[in-house]
């Protein structure tokens, strides 16, 4: 949030339109994020997805970007990041002012006790720019490869991830305690008294969180009853929506914001953050050349739409089309589905899913592989900071 007047057209560090609400007495702002799955083609090394990882990350945050998550997964070609923290570390060093998170780690897939630690460090290193996001896995087979055969059971995994939760709060709380649960056993040791005042050998290393408060945690949801948006309600935890039709996107607010309130919490959009295919170029047709013909459209043509079809997204956005699923193809969703045009075009598109669904706080925009020729991609996101952004009315 922006530490200027009221009134001030730009925040500095969001590069977007503020205005004040008298009424609430505070300033509105939508920001804009990055979230890097990385959807790499298959072929790539790990250094050149690393390296096109922490590019990104310099190119979003001098663009004026709030925020880059940072996927994580063992199993998929296309998605191959199975440490986000690495990257996060490497991009901490070049930025100043985008905050990161893993988008997500995924619970069941590693102890909790290595992984609230790991967060306290990584929280300290960038000293506030952090939050965390956590996930059940959506790949049974990295969740085979982790030794969880029933990795399709996502009952199962979410007992995981709640127990998962509960020992990392208690060892950030750096408290004594000895925890044997259904999945995991961990605990945090009492510290031993020195000799004398000078003793500090027995004392214990300090990895809590960034100023010792637990990082505010996100959760993505994708399916239309999410029980990740209910979690993330009960917890109050930070709602992020991978875009997947309106009628979801509006269900997603519906069951978080119940939840929220059923637990004592007052739902704040702007918290809500919504996962888009986002591109803009100079015209409308020039950036549909440019999905249709790069790397966005190559992606989505190997690897997006057939997942999409097993998982039945397409049924929700050939829904607000009023079309059948079979027709839905990549010119269909670079057209009716994806945020694609010149600064105008893609303003409007935003502003109208604004009407329909009552707004959100952050546009996290998916990330793809222009690793041969960063360009195009970089102008793009110059261009929704800087051109689109100001531009959208906010959520009130």
């Amino acid at each position: 949030m922006s530490s200027k007047a009221p009134g001030q057209e730009r925040c500095r560090c969001n590069l977007i339109l503020t205005t004040y609400s008298h009424e609430e007495g505070h300033i509105l702002a939508m920001e804009t994020g990055l979230i890097f799955h990385p959807y790499m083609r298959p072929g790539r090394t790990a250094r050149q997805t690393f390296d096109w990882g922490v590019q990104s990350s310099i190119a979003a945050d001098k663009a004026g970007f709030s925020s880059m998550m940072i996927s994580e997964h063992a199993s998929q070609i296309w998605e191959n990041i199975p440490n986000p923290e690495l990257m996060i570390a490497a991009a901490a060093l070049q930025t100043k002012n985008i905050k990161f998170a893993p988008m997500a780690h995924l619970l069941p897939h590693q102890h909790p006790a290595k992984l609230a630690i790991m967060i306290g460090w990584l929280s300290q290193i960038l000293e506030g720019r952090y939050f965390l996001g956590i996930g059940a896995g959506a790949y049974p087979q990295a969740s085979y490869i982790h030794g969880i055969k029933n990795g399709q059971d996502t009952q199962f995994l979410n007992q995981m991830v709640r127990e998962s939760l509960d020992i990392m709060e208690k060892i950030w709380k750096r408290e004594p305690f000895f925890y044997e649960g259904k999945f995991w056993n961990a605990g945090y040791p009492e510290e031993v008294a020195s000799d004398h005042e000078d003793d500090e050998q027995h004392k214990l290393a300090n990895f809590a969180p960034w100023n010792g408060v637990a990082p505010e945690i996100a959760v993505t949801g994708f399916s239309m009853n999410s029980p990740s948006m209910r979690l993330a309600g009960e917890r109050n935890f930070k709602p992020v929506s991978i875009f997947s039709g309106l009628d979801a996107l509006k269900s997603h607010w519906d069951i978080y914001a119940e939840a929220q309130i059923k637990a004592g919490f007052t739902p704040d959009r702007s918290r809500h953050a919504v996962s888009q295919t986002v591109f803009v170029a100079e015209t409308d047709k020039e950036a549909k050349r440019l999905v249709m013909e790069g790397p966005i459209g190559y992606c989505f043509e190997r690897y997006l739409i057939p997942i999409w079809r097993r998982f039945g997204m397409m049924d929700g956005f050939a829904k607000d089309a009023g079309i059948d699923p079979a027709d839905a193809d990549l010119e269909f969703l670079v057209d009716k589905v994806f945020v694609v045009g010149s600064p105008d075009t893609v303003t409007d598109k935003i502003n109208t899913l604004f009407e329909a669904c009552g707004g959100w706080g952050t546009l996290q925009v998916e990330s793809h592989d222009y690793y041969d020729d960063p360009a195009p991609w970089f102008q793009s996101l110059e261009l929704i900071a800087k051109e689109v952004a100001p531009r959208i009315k906010l959520p009130s």
